[in-house]
């Protein structure tokens, strides 16, 4: 790729690939080396709690801060050593940053006035439309919602048809019922335009919901990557299997491995499909049983002899349970272990399922994962401080 195709601005060039890159400070190492491509067009989030290294990473990319190790490659070009404002990148951070004193048209055609562009209506009417803020182009910021800023932020950054739009925590400021608004809105925007958009958050709904490939972040070191669904139901670590969602973690010791590998628990055997256990877990010795809590049916003891043959089951007894609407969410003390959850659809609720019940937690042993026991059971688990 020439020097001249990097600067129209146009997205002729690929993907975003990081060799090696590092990011320490003094003694603290930031981003440990991480290689990581994002392929062209996707919408790829970097995902974790905060001081994983994702935004420090996302900073890495824009040429906000300069890594310690590695190379960061637009495409074919080594921008590595380029300033900020001579990578075809632009970021939209969390304060939008827009300028109060200038209209949404004005705010939006910044960028382009800013390099010399005179005629900028087609442009901006443009953008205006593609980001469903027509009617809006002559208020200012402060008459405008939260979340409608943040279009005309995302609006500024597109207008200069970067080949990558970075996205720091665009969502943050905004409450619960506009944030999911707005991931809608965003995932639309993105595959209208086909830019590459690299969106760092810690919310796991919010990048379940709009990327295509998820890059799960832990003290930082990428854990796992992949699509949203692969991570969700086969997690590779306690960290991936906990951080996004809820799983249950039974400690188990490995009987026999072949297609399926079968583990004792709490004086019972469980199913595992060989192909959903990582490499220590075949290896035998102890290890931990993974199934998501809505995988889980409940029948009351005096039921056990109606489950079907073959599937995996425990008993139990339950401790609480919450009616939330949609799901009851199920609390069940266990020989397998303590506080296992199961969340049933509120379908035909079965009036016995109360606390003090003697139970049976039963599942298709093709929803169960098994990780290396050596991993700390709780790592990624939120506590009520990390939530704050």
């Amino acid at each position: 790729m020439t020097d001249k195709t990097a600067h129209t601005g146009k997205n002729t060039g690929g993907d975003v690939r990081l060799t090696g890159i590092s990011k320490t400070y003094g003694s603290f190492t930031a981003v440990h080396p991480l290689d990581l491509t994002v392929p062209q067009g996707s919408f790829f989030a970097l995902l974790g709690a905060s001081g994983c290294g994702k935004t420090t990473t996302l900073r890495m990319i824009a040429g906000l801060e300069d890594p310690s190790t590695g190379t960061v490659f637009l495409g074919d070009k080594d921008v590595t050593d380029l300033p900020p404002y001579k990578r075809p990148v632009n970021t939209v951070f969390q304060s939008y940053a827009l300028f109060p004193h200038m209209d949404i048209t004005e705010n939006i055609a910044f960028g382009l006035r800013r390099r010399g562009i005179k005629s900028v209506k087609k442009q901006v009417d443009d953008m205006l439309e593609l980001v469903q803020l027509g009617d809006k182009a002559r208020h200012k910021p402060h008459q405008l919602s939260g979340g409608q800023q943040q279009r005309v932020a995302v609006a500024r950054a597109l207008i200069n048809h970067p080949q990558v739009l970075l996205l720091d925590e665009p969502l943050g400021a905004l409450d619960l019922k506009l944030r999911r608004q707005m991931q809608l809105e965003l995932k639309r925007i993105q595959t209208e335009v086909g830019i590459t958009f690299v969106h760092v958050t810690h919310d796991q709904e919010e990048a379940m919901t709009m990327a295509d490939q998820v890059a799960v972040m832990n003290g930082g070191r990428v854990e796992q990557l992949g699509a949203p669904a692969d991570l969700y139901e086969n997690p590779q670590t306690t960290f991936v299997a906990n951080f996004l969602g809820t799983s249950n973690l039974i400690e188990a010791e490995v009987v026999e491995t072949g297609t399926d590998v079968v583990v004792t628990a709490g004086g019972g055997k469980l199913r595992v499909p060989g192909d959903r256990c990582t490499s220590a877990v075949r290896q035998g010795g102890k290890v931990l049983v993974g199934v998501r809590p809505e995988k889980i049916s409940l029948a009351h003891a005096d039921d056990a002899g109606k489950i079907a043959d073959g599937r995996n089951r425990v008993t139990g007894r339950i401790a609480d349970s919450s009616f939330i609407g949609v799901s009851t969410q199920y609390v069940v003390n266990s020989p397998a272990g303590a506080e296992l959850q199961v969340y049933e659809q509120n379908i035909e609720r079965d009036t016995r399922l109360v606390p003090g019940a003697e139970v049976v937690l039963h599942w298709n042993p093709a929803h169960t994962f098994g990780l290396d026991a050596a991993q700390d059971i709780d790592a990624g688990v939120e506590t009520v401080e990390d939530a704050g």
